[in-house]
């Protein structure tokens, strides 16, 4: 069993609108065995992975995925490799649910398993672990069997080590899944717990519990036990006495003088490490000064307060949740020595390592050895029945410790004596570590102090106590980053479709910057900030996404979305307020499992599947039409048909939609809101549309301000946009870029497939040109043959004279593979051979060769790959410069005389 091929979608793909990871899997020789011809295979599994036993898989209650293993023809080991990898991700404490397995086709035994992760490593992780395991479970006389060593218990621990690294912790996964139920976008920044909520300019940051709205100094102030203890103190809160010390006998001097039973701890620490409680000896203080010492640069001594260790938890001023915290401990049976115990309380599947899960697991170290001496206890004691045998002189859950929720019993005094306390330091989110008898009978009456206010303080106690009601004290915090009517999202449309894209996209940006908002944009040929520049090169996949949703400036987001990212690694983004689908053409087929364009069309229909407001379609495409079923989005239409009934129905039931109609003055952009008709503008007031000649970018703009209306601009700041956006290669590089100051015209496109060859030749023939038309065009090599030739005698009409050139990049193809497949094309279409230049040029080559042949009066129109080079070029052009050089090229070298 191979794994072909390993993709990871982050976001909406083809396959969920979820991340998911495909394996394309061969099975081999295993093809021929499911699992009902594999005895024992799966009661070997379900021993190992218990829970396999709680799938549902195809009977709809627990069991049927063992039902399926061995009933009937039983099911084959892709399918299995499916369930084992999303059980071991549930087991490690990052829950998941998803997941598929199809047959890849032709050669039969491949399949895609798809299946869902939380954390992409230990998705990945899982796969891997999946896969060793079914091979190790296989019988030794198929030759796919494992027979090396392998170890599930280690292998698991590891995979659990590794979620520890990777997977967000109890506290940000809670707060994260609190904002995904408020709608509220987020982006993970590191991999550790610093994550986004929120897009763009209303964006606010976590790590962990501190907020982007914690202030540093609170912090600072918290940090420094010490000073915390002062303030508090200052305010007449119930606080223990305590001194800084700097070595150990200053620190059995303070225990003298504070009176024994005293806590030893660092200045600065955290978790409750190092941290020792009612030590009675100053040999136990010399001991705990030192372990302190080694946590932190300073020590605290402080009196020790008998009672109950409770956490209060307070958000924006307010408690929310209150639970007491047990240590780490063991309860004799009067049968099981201490190690025994340690080990039957581990068994407990609530607990993990480290905060993998809702309980931590004991460990017997130092501090665990010397509370058992302290109670006259080894390892190897068996304590009475219901003696309680403490592991921990600290509650802490991060060192075995368990929680008993106590919310609904805290007193009235305490609870605004945790408000006032956290109000002191300046802190948004603090838990107030409290020692008392009962902390449901007043501070006032049976006493109790506050021996820490943490900054940071860990959800899990509240969000699964060992006893008790679990608490939703996340939400509170959300609500106070988020508070309700305060935005998280900015407006943003996403832009796709076989051409047409990166200029609707431009406009669609320029619309919305004329209407007051800082835009950013992800094209072809970068990621525009505010109408800057910030990163070249074909940003139209998901990271360019996430470059411009990460920046706190914009407050708008218009995303031109390529095929190749969507089928890469989906999208880079869960929801969309626009989605846009221009046309579905023949470009790019038989690349990446894309065999046909109803293929194609399924690709680009996930941009609208996550459209939340508006989806914007071609009516006059029925694949793209066909898309409205399928997205949560009103459809507002676009058709450069008026008569278009699809259009007229949605008109009538009061939908919106933009169309082209006759006018005594020409065509007329309508925009249909009902019934109501309000006219935007003529299509040759557009600048793009070269007078209306341009029916391409007419329809580009159509698009445009459909897609604008669904993001809330109005009709004037659409007509003022579309009326002043110029196609200048400044701003549209490579999209009917005109240049004039030649004694010839030059026009500079980017057109690479048959659809978008057929819009600009018809444009180049409609245009008034008083010589010839020259073109110089090019497919891409990946391209497959029938796509090249089809560009080809889409041009075949529109050129006087045709030069054929290739790119930089033959992507797999023999040097003139391509140009021969071009004049094939062309001749095909009926141009005639003298209008074609014999040879196939490189890029550079041909555009200096068409420009040296243009005379006045001609257009020359060049389909460029590297823009700025040919741009460049066409610029920098001197006709007597390169016809000297031509002619010092031709002129016959003297031999050299010896």
């Amino acid at each position: 069993m191979k794994v072909l091929e390993t993709r990871i979608y982050r976001g909406p793909n083809l396959y969920a609108l979820w991340p998911v990871i495909r394996l394309r899997l061969d099975l081999g020789e295993l093809e021929w065995f499911p699992t009902v011809k594999l005895p024992g295979f799966a009661a070997r599994l379900v021993e190992l992975i218990p829970t396999l036993s709680e799938h549902t898989c195809s009977y709809g209650e627990p069991g049927g995925f063992v039902r399926r293993m061995t009933e009937d023809e039983g099911t084959w080991l892709g399918h299995v490799l499916e369930h084992v990898a999303l059980e071991l991700q549930c087991l490690v404490g990052t829950p998941v649910t998803f997941g598929k397995t199809r047959s890849h086709g032709l050669p039969r035994g491949q399949y895609h398993v798809v299946y869902s992760f939380c954390e992409e490593s230990v998705g990945v992780a899982a796969g891997r672990f999946a896969r060793r395991l079914i091979h190790h479970l296989l019988p030794p006389e198929l030759e796919a069997h494992d027979p090396a060593p392998f170890d599930f218990a280690a292998e698991f621990e590891a995979l659990v080590r590794l979620t520890q690294r990777r997977a967000l912790g109890p506290s940000t996964a809670a707060l994260v899944k609190a904002a995904e139920e408020r709608g509220i976008p987020w982006i993970r920044l590191n991999d550790a717990s610093l994550v986004q909520l929120g897009h763009g300019k209303y964006q606010r940051r976590i790590q962990a519990t501190v907020t982007s709205e914690t202030r540093h100094i609170a912090v600072e102030i918290a940090s420094d036990k010490r000073l915390t203890q002062r303030i508090l103190e200052q305010l007449g809160l119930p606080v223990p006495r305590q001194s800084v010390v700097v070595d150990a006998e200053e620190a059995v001097e303070e225990a003298d003088w504070l009176g024994y039973p005293v806590v030893v701890k660092p200045l600065d620490g955290s978790h409750g490490h190092a941290v020792a409680t009612g030590l009675k000896t100053a040999d136990e203080v010399r001991a705990a000064f030192g372990k302190a010492l080694e946590e932190s640069c300073g020590v605290i001594v402080e009196t020790f307060q008998t009672g109950n260790d409770y956490r209060i938890l307070v958000v924006g001023g307010k408690v929310v949740a209150a639970a007491q915290r047990v240590p780490g401990h063991v309860v004799g049976d009067g049968l099981h020595t201490v190690l025994e115990l340690v080990e039957i309380v581990n068994r407990d599947p609530r607990r993990g390592v480290g905060h993998e899960k809702v309980l931590t697991r004991l460990e017997l170290d130092d501090q665990a050895l010397r509370l058992l001496a302290a109670a006259g206890l080894t390892l190897d004691s068996v304590p009475a029945e219901g003696r309680e045998v403490y592991l921990r002189s600290t509650a802490n859950l991060s060192t075995g410790g368990t929680a008993i929720d106590k919310t609904d019993v805290l007193h009235e005094d305490n609870r605004i004596m945790a408000e006032r306390a956290v109000s002191a330091l300046g802190l948004d989110v603090a838990g107030i570590d409290f020692i008392s008898p009962d902390v449901s009978r007043s501070f006032r009456d049976v006493g109790g102090v506050i021996v820490e206010v943490n900054a940071a303080p860990g959800l899990r106690m509240h969000l699964a106590p060992t006893e008790g009601k679990p608490r939703d004290v996340a939400g509170p915090m959300i609500d106070g980053l988020f508070p309700p009517g305060v935005p998280s999202r900015i407006p943003m449309a996403a832009i796709t479709g076989t051409n047409g894209k990166t200029t609707t996209t431009r406009m669609v940006g320029h619309v919305l910057k004329l209407a007051g908002h800082t835009v950013g944009m992800a094209t072809t040929d970068g990621v525009y900030i505010d109408g800057k520049l910030t990163v070249r090169g074909d940003m139209t996949g998901p990271w360019s996404s996430q470059l411009v949703l990460r920046d706190p400036s914009v407050d708008a987001a218009v995303l031109e979305t390529a095929r190749g990212g969507i089928v890469r690694s989906g999208l880079g983004w869960r929801r969309c307020n626009v989605g846009a689908v221009l046309n579905v053409a023949a470009d790019h087929l038989g690349l990446g499992g894309i065999q046909s364009l109803d293929d194609l069309a399924r690709v680009k229909q996930v941009v609208v599947e996550v459209a939340e407001d508006f989806c914007v379609l071609n009516a006059d495409d029925e694949r793209v039409a066909r898309m409205a079923e399928h997205s949560p989005g009103e459809p507002i239409w676009v058709t450069m048909d008026p008569g278009n009934e699809r259009v007229r129905r949605h008109i009538r039931n009061r939908g919106q939609a933009v169309t082209l109609e006759p006018g005594l003055n020409g065509r007329l952009l309508v925009l249909y809101q009902g019934e109501e008709p309000v006219p935007l503008l003529w299509a040759r007031q557009i600048p793009a549309t070269l007078e209306g000649k341009a029916q391409h970018n007419i329809q580009n703009a159509m698009f445009a301000a459909a897609i604008a209306v669904g993001l809330g601009i109005g009709a004037e700041s659409i007509r003022q946009g579309l009326r002043t956006f110029s196609m200048d290669f400044a701003k549209t590089p490579g999209r009917l870029n005109f240049y004039n100051e030649h004694p010839f015209r030059v026009l500079l496109d980017y057109a690479h497939n048959a659809h978008g060859m057929e819009a600009v030749a018809r444009m180049v023939r409609e245009l008034a040109v008083p010589g010839r038309r020259i073109g110089v065009i090019a497919a891409p090599g990946d391209r497959r043959d029938e796509d090249v030739l089809a560009l080809a005698a889409a041009a075949a009409r529109a050129f006087d004279l045709v030069f054929l050139r290739e790119d930089d990049d033959l992507r797999g193809r023999r040097p003139g593979e391509v140009g021969e497949l071009l004049r094939r094309g062309l001749l095909a279409a009926g141009a005639p051979p003298e209008r074609i230049v014999p040879g196939v040029y490189s890029e550079e080559e041909s555009v200096l060769k068409s420009l040296s042949a243009a005379r006045p009066g001609d257009l020359v129109v060049i389909f460029g790959e590297q823009l700025s080079r040919c741009w460049d070029l066409i610029v920098g052009f001197k006709k007597e410069e390169r016809e000297e050089d031509d002619a010092m090229a031709r002129r016959p070298r003297r031999r050299a005389v010896g």
